[in-house]
């Protein structure tokens, strides 16, 4: 007669077998460039790139990103909700007059764009000084809700 395993057999059977099919699939997806967002200290720039932002349940993915100085960021912003949303990056300034006004539309104006329910839209930005820039969408309850990111401009290393 036969006994069916104990828990803690099966344990010591199964976490091994289930590490390794874990490893190879991040090990699969690092090799097939599985990230949008620049991996690691990875930066950007300078001169012009593009970079798609993804909008999907009011977040931004990637919710990072990181540019050298004198890099051109031609974001294109793909709107996967059924709400619409709006994009504005730039500095304290330009995020607190969009806190407190809030614009159904904006006009041409880098940095800023509205992005209809399921569709796509772009809006140039140049970043020069190292530090933070945040990107954000200010339509009522949308920042609150976490619907912001940060642009690292990160100093050229020696």
């Amino acid at each position: 007669m036969t006994r069916a395993p104990r828990t803690s057999q099966l344990v010591v059977i199964v976490a091994p077998l289930v590490a390794v099919l874990l490893l190879g699939g991040v090990v699969a997806v690092t090799r097939a460039g599985g990230s949008t967002a620049p991996a690691g200290p990875r930066a950007l720039g300078p001169g012009a790139v593009t970079v798609t932002i993804d909008v999907e349940h009011s977040r931004f993915r990637p919710e990072v990103l990181r540019v050298r100085p004198h890099t051109d960021v031609r974001f294109v912003i793909v709107n996967h909700d059924p709400i619409g949303h709006e994009f504005i990056v730039g500095g304290p300034e330009v995020h607190a007059r969009h806190a407190n006004g809030h614009e159904p539309y904006h006009p041409r104006v880098p940095g800023e764009v509205t992005i209809p329910a399921g569709e796509r839209a772009s809006t140039p930005y140049g970043f020069d000084a190292p530090g933070p820039v945040e990107f954000a969408c200010h339509l009522p309850g949308h920042y609150q809700y976490g619907m912001h990111g940060t642009v690292v401009v990160t100093p050229v290393s020696r």
